[in-house]
């Protein structure tokens, strides 16, 4: 097999210092490597109070942790703003994957990334969202873009991460590392949602904690 050329990335906004806002370790992972290639300085920052139930929140964030101090990349935790999450999405419970609950959990998410962005220094933020092919780039993008919009000088890196073998290096570093292969986007009602569908089709339930890649990957995981 050929060996993956890694295509050098143009600093986002002439800018060399970017906080990454991350959901978890197997999407951030070929992110991180991508930035770090290319002379890039970053930060991740983990605000994911989407994800439901805790014990999955944690195997999320502990994973990230693991391969962050792994990488010498410093890791920012700003826990787990659980109430207020559901506030935010309140009255969206039934809306579709991609819909207008995701926007809503972007934008609270990117909002709180660009926050700490300007209170520590940083002039550009993105996220490793995007190189999911569960998620819509353009609604990603717009939340971003909507959050930096806040606060003068500051930019959201709309780079198409999926693109040029990211997403298939993504799925080789998470073999690599081994990482835990979430099945549903994140939230509790992603998690609703796909075991009714796995019901209506004979399968069984979600079981968190139990598939990794390169152990048992048969399907490609879903991240929220």
């Amino acid at each position: 097999m050929k060996p993956y050329e890694r295509p050098i990335l143009e600093k986002p906004a002439g800018h060399d210092k970017v906080l990454l806002h991350s959901c978890c370790a197997p999407c951030s992972g070929e992110v991180m490597e991508a930035i770090a290639a290319s002379g890039i300085r970053y930060s991740i920052f983990f605000y994911n109070p989407n994800i439901h139930p805790r014990k999955e929140y944690e195997l999320r964030k502990l994973e990230n942790i693991r391969f962050a101090e792994k990488s010498g990349i410093e890791f920012i935790d700003a826990d787990y703003d659980l109430e207020n999450w559901f506030q935010r999405v309140k009255g969206l419970e039934w809306e579709p994957e991609r819909g207008a609950r995701c926007t809503a959990c972007f934008d609270m998410r990117f909002e709180r990334t660009a926050l700490y962005a300007a209170e520590h220094g940083f002039n550009v933020i993105t996220s490793c969202l995007g190189i999911s092919r569960w998620k819509n780039m353009d609604q990603i993008n717009d939340c971003g873009e909507r959050a930096v919009a806040r606060y003068p000088e500051m930019h959201y890196w709309t780079y198409n991460w999926r693109k040029e073998g990211g997403s298939a290096r993504m799925i080789e570093i998470s073999k690599e590392e081994q990482f835990y292969q979430q099945e549903y986007c994140g939230c509790i009602y992603s998690l609703r949602d796909t075991n009714s569908w796995r019901e209506s089709k004979g399968r069984e339930k979600i079981k968190i904690g139990e598939k990794f890649y390169g152990v048992n990957d048969d399907d490609l995981g879903s991240c929220g």
